[in-house]
């Protein structure tokens, strides 16, 4: 009796706890952490950042003075913002093209019984964990002129080399390659994840309806997967809008500016041309251009999942 008695007022005073914990003031004092960091690590530094841009500060001295919108105005007349807007268009959209398109095109294959599923897995997702400056490096040994190994290839059939990497039309889409190989295994993964949550029901009622796998592919397979393709889109793009340290490791944004990112022309700015006031605004654009085009591709996928 005595035992029923303590395990029922240990039972109350757990529901009690829960209720407490559940309460509005509790759930709004646990969401104060994350708000913290928000302010300290995004929101403060954002306002921060603002601010430069209207000043000259070079990055290290004490003091600087207010000049308005002169940087912004700079920004509108620089000669190269043109390139450098394309080019980090090119490494965000067009990598999110190419991990979507070919990451679901593995997940597809390897959701299915076959031998070497665990392996080739295992082999697609690999890059993920090499540091992207490393993963530029191996790259840049397998395209560098000298001694490179594509060189080496192109030799055996021809006279010349290729100087691929100090080609412009040629050097941005090798970024792009790269950065595309090394998350294309983060996309297979979220993919499968979503594969894996669609009922074999909805392809026996669509097979006992006699569609073709093309049909099945396109009315239950793709609207199924829509969270997952919202999610490896909005990632995606924002990863490739802010390409860094690929850059730098095949290329240096060079030659010139004809693969410079918003990313790596700040950080020269910043750091080279001790131009504090300028790299902020560069900034700035960067986080307008990332918010606008993130914003924008996750309100119309998340339509598209409410629709489908």
């Amino acid at each position: 009796m005595k035992t029923e008695a303590r395990a029922q007022i240990s039972f109350a005073k757990k529901s009690l706890r829960m209720k407490k914990i559940s309460s509005p003031i509790w759930l709004n004092i646990m969401y104060l952490p994350a708000l913290l960091l928000f302010i300290m690590f995004i929101f403060y530094p954002f306002l921060r950042g603002l601010q430069i841009s209207f000043t000259n500060w070079d990055g290290f001295s004490q003091t600087y003075d207010w000049i308005g919108l002169d940087n912004y105005k700079r920004m509108l007349h620089d000669p190269n913002i043109g390139t450098i807007i394309k080019n980090t268009l090119i490494y965000g959209i067009g990598s999110t093209l190419f991990q979507n398109v070919i990451g679901l095109a593995y997940a597809l294959l390897l959701n299915r019984e076959i031998k070497t599923r665990g392996i080739t897995r295992t082999i697609i997702y690999l890059p993920v964990i090499i540091s992207p400056l490393i993963m530029g490096y191996i790259w840049y040994f397998f395209f560098q002129y000298d001694g490179g190994a594509l060189n080496d290839i192109i030799l055996l059939f021809h006279d010349k080399p290729l100087n691929i990497l100090a080609d412009p039309q040629w050097n941005v889409w090798i970024i792009m390659f790269v950065n595309t190989y090394q998350y294309l295994g983060i996309a297979m993964v979220i993919y499968l994840a979503g594969l894996q949550t669609i009922s074999r029901d909805f392809y026996e009622a669509a097979q006992i309806d006699g569609a073709s796998s093309w049909q099945q592919f396109k009315h239950v397979t793709l609207p199924m997967l829509m969270p997952s393709i919202t999610i490896n889109v909005v990632l995606n793009l924002i990863g490739g809008l802010k390409l860094f340290d690929v850059i730098v490791s095949l290329t240096k944004g060079g030659p010139g500016y004809a693969s410079q990112s918003l990313s790596t022309v700040m950080y020269k700015y910043y750091f080279a041309s001790m131009d504090a006031g300028y790299a902020a605004t560069l900034g700035n654009l960067m986080f307008v251009l990332i918010s606008v085009i993130s914003i924008t591709a996750l309100i119309y996928l998340r339509r598209k999942e409410i629709a489908g």
